[in-house]
C-alpha cells in the first residue's frame, strides 16, 4: 500500500506491539508519519523480533518509546502512562489500538475422565487482559489527558465473539465483553470527539492462532468461505487500521468492522 497519500501525525499506542496485528500496525502507522508508543510481554528468546519491530520503526524516521510489561497490570500500566505523560505531554496520543491476545484456551466441561477445566483464575485473567484491560487503559489515559483531539481507540476482537469454537469458551466471553466496552466507551468518549470501534480480522496465521485448538481446521474452513481464496493477513488489517485512522473518519464510532476479504460472508 502506498501510505504517502495516507500520512499521519502524532503518537500510536499499541498494546501488543510486538508480533502479529500490533506488529503490522506499529510498521504501517510508521510509515505514514506516527511514532509509536509499543507495550509488549516478551522474554530473552523474544526480544530479538522486538528489537527487529523498533529498529523497523526508527528506519522509517519515526520515534520509538518501547515498554517491556503485562499491560494488565494495574501498577505498570499506571508507571508507563506516568513516563509517557512526561515524556510526551498532553494530546500527544492520536491512536490506542488494543491488541492483546493472552488467554486460557480449555473447555468449560468435558465428560472426558480427568480432563483439564477452565478455572475461576483463568477465566477472570483472559477477560481481564483481553477485555477489561481496553477500560482501563482508555480510562487512565484520559485521566493524563493523552488523546489528541479526534482520537482513534481500536480494540481487536474475532468471529468467535459469536461463534463456538473447540476450547475457545474464555477467549469466546472476552471477545463479547471487549465489543460490549467499545460500544459504551463510542457513547461516553463522543463528547471528548474520540471514536471507538472493534476490529474483527478474518482468520489469519498469527502465533495467537496457532495455540488454539483445531486451528488447522479453521484455517481450512476460512479458505473455502474467503471469496479471496486465501487468509487474512496482518498487512491487510494494518492497512485498513491506517486508512480508519484518517480524520474524515470522525463520524465512524462505535461499531465492529469486519476486515476479512468477505470471509464473514462467504459460502
Amino acid at each position: 500500500m502506498d501510505h504517502t497519500a495516507n500520512s499521519l501525525e502524532g503518537w500510536a499506542l499499541v498494546l501488543g506491539a510486538s508480533s502479529g496485528f500490533g506488529e503490522a500496525a506499529s510498521l504501517s502507522f510508521a510509515s505514514a508519519g506516527m511514532d509509536i508508543i509499543g507495550v509488549h510481554l516478551d522474554r530473552r528468546s523474544t526480544m530479538p523480533n522486538v528489537e527487529r519491530v523498533r529498529s523497523e520503526i526508527e528506519r522509517r524516521g519515526r520515534s520509538a518509546l518501547f515498554f517491556n510489561i503485562n499491560a494488565a497490570d494495574e501498577a505498570k500500566r499506571q508507571a508507563t502512562l506516568d513516563a509517557v505523560a512526561e515524556q510526551l505531554g498532553p494530546k500527544s496520543v492520536r491512536v490506542l489500538l488494543h491488541s492483546l491476545a493472552f488467554g486460557t484456551l480449555l473447555p468449560l466441561w468435558s465428560d472426558t475422565e480427568g480432563a483439564s477445566l477452565l478455572t475461576k483464575r483463568q477465566l477472570d485473567m483472559t477477560l481481564d487482559v483481553m477485555a477489561n484491560s481496553l477500560v482501563y487503559w482508555t480510562q487512565d489515559m484520559n485521566r493524563r489527558d493523552l488523546f489528541a483531539h479526534h482520537g482513534r481507540i481500536y480494540a481487536m476482537t474475532s468471529a468467535g465473539s459469536t461463534s463456538v469454537w473447540s476450547g475457545y469458551g474464555a477467549v469466546s466471553a472476552a471477545k463479547s465483553a471487549l465489543e460490549a466496552h467499545v460500544r459504551q466507551l463510542a457513547v461516553e468518549l463522543a463528547p471528548n470527539s474520540i471514536t471507538v470501534n472493534a476490529i474483527c480480522a478474518g482468520v489469519t496465521d498469527t502465533p495467537a492462532l496457532r495455540k488454539i485448538p483445531d486451528a488447522e481446521a479453521m484455517v481450512a474452513t476460512a479458505l473455502r468461505k474467503n471469496p479471496h481464496d486465501r487468509l487474512t493477513t496482518p498487512a491487510d488489517v494494518a492497512d485498513s487500521l491506517l486508512a480508519l485512522a484518517q480524520p474524515c473518519t470522525h463520524w465512524l464510532t462505535g461499531n465492529t468492522l469486519y476486515i476479512d476479504g468477505g470471509e464473514i460472508v462467504g459460502g
